[in-house]
């Protein structure tokens, strides 16, 4: 679900978001991702990918929680 009452829920975020969001480049997000280490993109177009919000959020709390 994407909206909740008129309230959204649930966000796509760009490479460019994601990026500033965890402060890794976007080439080492990919090496994470195919290690199995970071969450998966979404293929929005044939030029477009995005990461749930939720997905990220999660992968950095766990990583506070292991720190």
């Amino acid at each position: 679900m994407l909206f909740n009452h008129g309230e959204i829920v649930m966000r796509i975020l760009s490479k460019r978001q994601v990026s500033d969001l965890v402060l890794y480049s976007p080439q080492h997000i990919a090496r994470l991702e195919m290690a199995g280490k970071f969450p998966k993109r979404l293929r929005l177009g044939p030029n477009r990918v995005g990461w749930l919000e939720r997905e990220i959020l999660d992968w950095i709390e766990d990583k506070l929680a292991t720190r």
